[in-house]
């Protein structure tokens, strides 16, 4: 092809930036940068200046900040130890016990914090030591967490979801509802394993916990209202139709604030904490966002994505094998990227393929999450194998040989998303009609 030579100059000055240990964000513009002018006669500056601007004062973006604000705020609370006096009662009694309180956990907690990271931290720093102590096996009881935890990723409100939607200019909101159901299957997928497990295992299961009555269940259940409500409050909002995304995550940081108020867990200190959290982790994702639309002009300039989409036409590839291509692509690739940057760095390219080949983008966002999450649990770059190895000490080969089961549910999950594609696509439909 004539933009082989396009293709090797930007992946040698890519990896050379990142191998430097240069920010992503700034490696994207680098890249660009290179591309304008190599391959243009455009100012490269004054088209820097125009396209990072425009990138990063997008209103669509205003949600980011705001829900990982709202993360940031739920995850100083006392929230992890609430969320398992809830949920212990009613897992008790199901095969594997207590072990489906991490998937019930961070499913729960995912719907609140939109980050795999701030799930699997919060979840974990509970869920861990009282497992232990019970005589759970360690391995299981690594390996659920580190599944369950991805889907922060999924489950709205979704940090990389809204990166997706900001990337391609599609709806937020549209995106938030086509990631429930399918986040609530994987959650299912996942507990079903570990029950199947638990039957097959006996012998590594600690004896049953003691029977709890009804009203015991329905006590305990008050520690779960909250967090419901506050779930209710920003993904009820903008399914009625009342609030945007940008609106309903400023419900959810109002939620957020009563709720630490009530559990008297709002200080000066954690206020300014989370304040500062949230304004690192939303200015490193915007800096990656405006490299990456840097980059997508520049790419435009030269031609690539459009002949690479007509050269995926050219191929004859139907839409499965078209997607499973991407399947693989995107797993070598989690494994040396965070989900944030493989997609703002890839979707330049990818978007017009998925596009010419009839591909839903609203659908390919929670394909390419489902797929994205399971970098979450790949070796050599896995975020959550890193937090887990801080949190119990473990080797990150232990970590990830333990989540295996989870990864392979999760490639399970892109077929079940590729047979049913309505699984992600009906809601967002229902809510056309209801606004129609």
């Amino acid at each position: 092809m004539e933009y082989i030579g396009a293709i090797g100059l930007f992946l040698f000055v890519l990896f050379l930036l990142l191998g430097t240990g240069v920010w992503v964000g700034l490696a994207l513009m680098g890249v660009a940068w290179v591309g304008m002018e190599v391959f243009t006669s455009r100012p490269a500056g004054d088209a820097m200046i125009t396209t990072v601007w425009t990138a990063s004062s997008s209103w669509t973006l205003t949600a980011l900040p705001l829900f990982i604000w709202m993360g940031e705020i739920l995850y100083r609370t006392r929230l992890s130890a609430e969320l398992f006096k809830g949920l212990a009662p009613w897992m008790a009694p199901l095969p594997g016990g207590l072990l489906h309180t991490n998937v019930a956990g961070c499913t729960v907690f995912a719907a609140v914090s939109g980050s795999s990271v701030a799930t699997l931290t919060t979840v974990g720093k509970m869920s861990l030591p009282e497992l232990a102590a019970r005589g759970y096996p360690e391995r299981m009881t690594i390996g659920s967490l580190a599944g369950a935890a991805t889907l922060g990723l999924l489950i709205p409100p979704s940090l990389i979801l809204i990166v997706y939607g900001v990337s391609i200019n599609e709806s937020i909101t549209k995106l938030f509802l086509a990631g429930i159901l399918p986040g609530l299957v994987l959650a299912v997928m996942f507990m079903a394993y570990v029950a199947i497990w638990s039957r097959v295992r006996r012998d590594l299961m600690p004896p049953p916990e003691p029977p709890t009555s009804l009203a015991s269940k329905l006590a305990s259940a008050r520690y779960l209202i909250p967090v419901i409500l506050l779930i209710i409050l920003v993904i009820g909002s903008m399914y009625v139709g009342i609030a945007t995304a940008t609106e309903a995550a400023a419900f959810g940081v109002v939620g957020s604030l009563v709720l630490a108020t009530a559990q008297r867990t709002l200080t000066w200190r954690n206020f300014a904490d989370s304040l500062m959290g949230a304004t690192r982790t939303s200015a490193m994702i915007a800096l990656i966002l405006a490299g990456a639309a840097f980059l997508s002009l520049s790419m435009g300039f030269t031609g690539l994505p459009r002949a690479l989409a007509a050269w995926i036409g050219e191929l004859g590839l139907s839409r499965v094998e078209l997607l499973l291509a991407l399947l693989v692509f995107y797993i070598i690739l989690g494994c040396f990227l965070d989900g944030i940057s493989a997609v703002v760095l890839t979707m330049a390219v990818i978007e017009p393929m998925i596009r010419a080949a009839g591909i839903d983008p609203i659908w390919f966002g929670v394909f390419i999450v489902v797929v994205v999450e399971m970098a979450q649990i790949t070796p050599p770059v896995g975020f959550n194998l890193f937090v887990l190895q801080g949190m119990t000490g473990r080797s990150i080969g232990y970590i990830a040989y333990a989540a295996l089961p989870m990864f392979m549910i999760m490639v399970l999950m892109v077929f079940i998303l590729i047979a049913w594609p309505e699984l992600a696509t009906w809601l967002p439909q229902r809510m056309s009609v209801r606004a129609g």
